[in-house]
């Protein structure tokens, strides 16, 4: 029996107000690094899928901040590529790390607030289970979806990325139920649909494309899937 639901962040919940290549150029125009929109947002998800997982299991808690900003420090520099003079790189990277904490950078679907409250409604147990880092827990507030959901894991703090077991499980004793209790919501098909069924939980997955035959499209019909897969 299903006693809680885990959310995906980025693709799921909320995605970027507007092409992350946009922002990165005109950001790094102002630092004198001339790149076009679309090599960029090209680059940044050719990044983003090489990169190392974003955790640190380990690393002592005073060391964390430093180890997120040099992950995402990489991340940008392969996305901006032979662009990113020495001269303007480090303060383009800060101005963008900046404007990714702060909610005027995201927005949330229209979906994903009345579906949260729609489980809680039911008596359903929330949580944000995200590959995310320090930032994520202010950005959520900001952003109205902190007070509808009961716990927010990121990747960082527990020391383990999806598709990982580990994170699932902290999940899972977080929200003080069994992993098999749990169906995990998420846009990545390795991270979030397998490692949650690696975890012994279920999981649907989220194609807002809707390319994926048998996948949620939207939000909306997640009880409705939710009652179609309890025995």
């Amino acid at each position: 029996m299903i006693r809680a639901v885990t959310f995906d962040a980025a693709g799921t919940l909320l995605a970027p107000a507007e092409a992350v290549g946009d922002t990165y150029a005109r950001t790094a125009a102002r630092f004198g690094i001339s790149v076009r929109a679309a090599d960029v947002d090209a680059a940044f998800r050719r990044a983003l899928a090489e990169a190392p997982p974003l955790a640190f299991p380990g690393v002592a808690a005073h060391e964390l901040a430093r180890r997120e900003r040099d992950w995402w420090r990489a991340v940008v520099r392969a996305a901006l590529g032979a662009a990113a003079s020495p001269d303007g790189f480090e303060a383009c990277f800060d101005a963008l790390f900046a404007h990714y904490a702060t909610p005027g950078a995201w927005r949330v679907y229209a979906d994903a607030r009345p579906c949260l409250e729609a489980a809680r409604a039911r008596g359903l147990l929330t949580a944000v289970v995200s590959n995310f880092d320090r930032r994520l827990p202010s950005l959520l507030d900001g952003l109205g979806l902190s007070r509808a959901v009961d716990r927010v894991l990121w990747s960082t703090q527990v020391g383990a990325a999806k598709p990982a077991v580990a994170i699932f499980a902290a999940a899972a004793a977080a929200l003080g139920v069994d992993v098999g209790e749990i169906c995990h919501v998420g846009d990545d098909v390795r991270a979030d649909v397998g490692g949650a069924r690696a975890a012994g939980a279920s999981a649907l997955y989220l194609d807002r494309s809707g390319r994926t035959p048998g996948a949620l499209v939207t939000l909306d019909r997640l009880l409705e899937a939710l009652d179609a897969d309890q025995p």
